[in-house]
Order: C-alpha cells, then sequence, then structure tokens
C-alpha cells in the first residue's frame, strides 16, 4: 500500500532548519510513500469559530483541510519558541481539529519532530505539539520521535540533506510513519 505523508512546518521563515528538514524527507520518501510538504500555512487566518461556517470558512483553512484529509498520515516539523509550538503550527492544528470529533486529524497517525537552537533540540515544543494533536482528535505516534539541538551551529555550513546521520534518522521516521499510515490498526 502507498502512504500519502502531509508534512506541516512551524517556521515561516525561507531558510528555517525545520524546512531544510521537511524537504529532505521529502526527497528520501521511501517507495511507496510520497511527503508532500504544505505550503500556504502563512495566509491561514488565527482560528476564530465565528468564521468556521458553512460558506464562510477561509479558502487557505479550506485548502489546509483538504490537503490533510487527503493524507494518511502528518509529519509536523516543528522549532521551539520561547520553550513551546509556534503560534503559526498551533493554528494549523486548531483548524484541523474541526469540527470537533470530525476533522481532518481525526484518528490518522502523526509523528512530530524537529530542530532547535537549544541543547534539546526543540522536545517542548515538540511534546506541546503531540499534546495539542492529541486532543485535536490525531493518533499520536509517540514512538517517533527526532530532536536535533544546535541547529543553529549544526546546520551553520551543512544542509540536513548532507547530514549522514540526521539522513539516516530522517529516513527512519519517515519510514516508520509510512508503516503506521499503512497498517489497518492505525485507522
Amino acid at each position: 500500500m502507498s502512504a500519502r505523508i502531509l508534512a506541516l512546518v512551524g517556521s515561516l521563515r525561507a531558510g528555517s532548519h525545520n524546512r531544510q528538514l521537511a524537504e529532505t524527507a521529502v526527497k528520501l520518501a521511501p517507495a511507496g510513500a510520497e511527503v508532500a510538504l504544505y505550503e500556504g500555512l502563512a495566509e491561514i487566518p488565527f482560528y476564530n469559530e465565528d468564521i468556521d461556517a458553512e460558506g464562510s470558512v477561509p479558502a487557505a483553512a479550506a485548502r489546509l483541510r483538504e490537503a490533510a484529509g487527503g493524507a494518511d498520515a502528518l509529519l509536523l516539523f516543528t522549532p521551539e519558541y520561547n520553550g513551546t509550538i509556534p503560534a503559526v503550527l498551533k493554528n494549523a492544528i486548531d483548524w484541523l481539529s474541526r469540527p470537533f470529533g470530525a476533522g481532518a486529524l481525526s484518528g490518522k497517525p502523526v509523528a512530530v519532530i524537529g530542530t532547535a537552537f537549544g541543547q534539546y533540540g526543540g522536545v517542548w515544543a515538540q511534546d506541546e505539539a503531540r499534546k495539542a494533536v492529541g486532543i485535536a482528535g490525531g493518533t499520536v505516534v509517540e514512538d517517533i520521535k527526532l530532536s536535533i539541538p544546535g541547529s543553529v551551529t549544526r546546520f551553520a555550513e551543512l544542509h540536513p540533506a548532507d547530514d549522514s546521520e540526521v539522513v539516516g534518522q530522517l529516513t527512519d521516521v519517515v519510514t516508520r510513519l509510512q508503516d503506521r499510515a499503512t497498517t489497518p490498526a492505525a485507522a
């Protein structure tokens, strides 16, 4: 079976190391898996129930829901901003959580990974993202974790795609998420 994995990046910066990780994951997707990097999180307004009504859902939010709805699994890449999840990623989770109990995340396997400058690689933000995804209805894949510390120095002159350790870890993450997405028990 093939698996379509939607990648969401919690940083809007063009040169983001998390974006570079996501781009690397797209290239490393094993046979039978497609990792699609979602573009457009910056255009989605903050979640507001007043505009989340039939006929008034912003087009950008509807596109995100459609992309997530068509995916078999999601892979979130998050930096750590002030010890927690970036607002753009939390906003995406909020839009994907509605309608509650039947949102685009409902029952889908979701893994959260990333890199950050600190010595722990953004584990606080990743834990917060897992918490939000679980409450939003996603099936958090707790045994898939990757926190790469020291992003600013580690990737100063080396792209993640050229770091053999990172390539191995990302390949493992995508392969394991693919397995979860194609296993009947994951649904």
